[in-house]
């Protein structure tokens, strides 16, 4: 663990993680998905704007600017129009969106560092769980698409809150229906502003994942990690 403060963190009753970037490998499945979609596409730059179109609909999503759908659609219709596909109504925006979404499913995986952890975790008989960003509906799909459905049964998600992290809200939910105090609680994600430090805004310990192999930043005020396999260590048993 590199960061401030102990080693160790307090022994948590319960442990929740982020889905997207820190269990499951939405960039990968994305990136396969897409390149898979426009075969003819030079696909390091292909993959790099549509993570980028997808990042930035998102985001009016969770703030509320576009519908579930129409967030799906900000994606592909200014891609096909920089591809020189032409404009696409919501009709075709809408069937081209259902194949990707098969492929971006087949392309589901967990990463190398999740199974042992969680298994670890759960062996102590630590409660555990999910808190994320997205379609309710969407998110229990990857969970239990990814194997880890038995081990994490516990899910909050956004669309089901109204809240979305980095809000300190869906925190405060998600430890309520547990029937913990957030001080019992260890969240667990990639992004440092919206899962761990929006964590700890809420009371929770939060831990950020960072897997980039790149130096802490100065003026860390929360755990890092650079792998999930580091997570049982930082939890004191």
């Amino acid at each position: 663990m590199t960061g401030p403060g102990p080693s160790a963190l307090p022994a948590p009753r319960a442990v929740l993680f982020d889905l997207d970037g820190t269990l499951l490998d939405h960039a990968g499945a994305a990136a396969e998905a897409i390149a898979a979609s426009f075969p003819d596409e030079e696909p390091g730059r292909l993959v790099r704007r549509w993570l980028e179109l997808t990042e930035t609909s998102v985001d009016r999503y969770l703030a509320g600017e576009l519908t579930f759908a129409e967030q799906r659609r900000a994606r592909i219709v200014p891609l096909a129009r920089e591809l020189g596909l032409g404009d696409w109504d919501d009709a075709r925006a809408d069937a081209w969106i259902g194949g990707y979404i098969e492929r971006y499913a087949a392309a589901w995986r967990a990463f190398p560092d999740v199974a042992g952890p969680v298994a670890a975790l759960a062996g102590r008989g630590l409660r555990l769980g999910v808190i994320t960003n997205g379609d309710a509906g969407q998110q229990r799909a990857k969970i239990e698409g990814i194997g880890l459905a038995d081990r994490l049964p516990y899910l909050v998600t956004s669309s089901e809150t109204g809240a979305a992290k980095p809000d300190p809200e869906i925190f405060r939910v998600a430890c309520a229906g547990l029937g913990l105090d957030a001080r019992d609680v260890v969240y667990v994600g990639d992004r440092l502003d919206v899962d761990a430090r929006g964590a700890a805004s809420a009371g929770l310990a939060g831990v950020w994942l960072d897997r980039s192999g790149a130096p802490a930043p100065d003026g860390l005020d929360v755990p890092r990690i650079t792998s999930l396999d580091e997570l049982p260590g930082l939890l004191t048993p």
